[in-house]
């Protein structure tokens, strides 16, 4: 069994700053844009992203768009897709914890066109884990940690305490403990 690795809030919250950067460097009108956090692991990056830019934000559920729909039931803490303008003609940023196969990213895609059209749509993630089955990049992204197939990487962003925020990599049977 392998052994993990915690990112501590610190690299965390650096790692959010170099994606909000990133995204105003290249949007310098925060009203042309439109945040879609993937739930529920994009969405408190999003709110926090939204906040720094001062854009919109949404939320985008993806549970019945994944291909392994029969295998994962819907989580306990659903979200359901929420979008506060409409998206047809809208630049749109699909905002997510971690990038790894690239399902999620077109089952949010997915989510997302069926809501409309949009112009222009780019991927921000916290953490890019490789191991792409997809053919998916983020436009943006906080860091990238190489991770084997048998490891899972836990994101605890915590919206009432940022100094709880931890990135951990560990075996992919382990469960994350809590760090309150």
């Amino acid at each position: 069994m392998g052994t993990s690795k915690t990112i501590g809030a610190g690299e965390v919250h650096a790692a959010i700053t170099r994606l909000g950067d990133a995204i105003s460097a290249r949007h310098p009108d925060p009203k042309k844009l439109l945040l879609l956090g993937v739930a529920n692991g994009g969405i408190e990056l999003t709110c926090r992203l939204a906040r720094r830019l001062g854009c919109l934000a949404g939320t985008l559920d993806i549970s019945f768009h994944r291909d392994d729909f029969g295998r994962q039931p819907i989580p306990k803490e659903f979200a359901p897709t929420h979008i506060p303008i409409d998206v047809h003609g809208a630049t749109v940023i699909i905002v997510d914890d971690v990038l790894f196969s690239g399902r999620t990213v077109k089952a949010a895609l997915d989510e997302l066109f069926d809501n409309g059209r949009p112009t222009k749509v780019e991927l921000a993630v916290l953490v890019d884990r490789g191991g792409r089955r997809l053919p998916f990049a983020p436009d943006y992204c906080g860091c990238a940690l190489a991770t084997a197939e048998t490891e899972k990487i836990f994101v605890t962003l915590d919206p009432t305490d940022p100094r709880r925020d931890l990135v951990r990599v560990a075996p992919a049977a382990a469960k994350l403990k809590s760090a309150i």
